[in-house]
């Protein structure tokens, strides 16, 4: 009797557990681990031309193009591609960039500047479709504006160079997490 009774409670825990796995499977059905469940499946290849550069700093669109493509090759299952003809297209446009003082010292040095930069961005398919849909984008227009900024303290040691570089990797941050799907 002992055996039977012992062999009941153990095929009862045994039952409970399959019914616990069962169900616990099927509520997780719809999930994705990872990005890829972040952005589209329908791309897989995403071609950056030499962003255009309106601004008065030369190696400013090679530098933004460099850290997109950083971008996107590092957070999204995207492959970044030189081919034209590639699944997507992402076209930039950097429009203005500015340095302005926020805080100078009595001598009229400054202490506190701010860098910033303005992009248009456009994310097409081969058919023409716009990709990014995070934002409601103007009637008659086919391109997002992007902007960001950096400050930069001198008094601290910080010079122009990486603080325009903090602003090019946040700008290129902001454009891919454009990227991704509405959820």
């Amino acid at each position: 009797m002992r055996l039977i009774n012992a062999l009941f409670d153990n095929s009862r825990a045994l039952w409970l557990g399959c019914v616990c796995v069962l169900v616990t499977a099927g509520g997780c059905a719809g999930y994705q681990l990872g990005n890829q469940s972040l952005y589209r499946n329908d791309v897989r290849t995403v071609y950056v031309p030499v962003i255009r550069n309106d601004s008065f700093r030369d190696d400013l669109g090679v530098r933004l193009t460099e850290a997109v493509q950083k971008a996107i090759e590092q957070r999204t299952p995207f492959k970044v591609t030189g081919d034209p003809s590639a699944d997507s297209v992402l076209t930039c446009r950097v429009i203005a960039d500015s340095k302005q003082v926020l805080t100078e010292t009595n001598t009229d040095e400054p202490r506190a500047l701010d860098n910033a930069v303005a992009v248009q961005a456009s994310w097409v398919n081969r058919q023409g479709s716009v990709l990014m849909e995070n934002r409601i984008l103007p009637a008659g227009q086919l391109a997002f504006y992007f902007r960001q900024s950096s400050r930069m303290v001198p008094e601290a040691g910080q010079t122009g160079a990486t603080a325009f570089q903090e602003t090019i990797d946040d700008l290129a941050n902001q454009i891919v997490t454009q990227m991704q799907i509405r959820w």
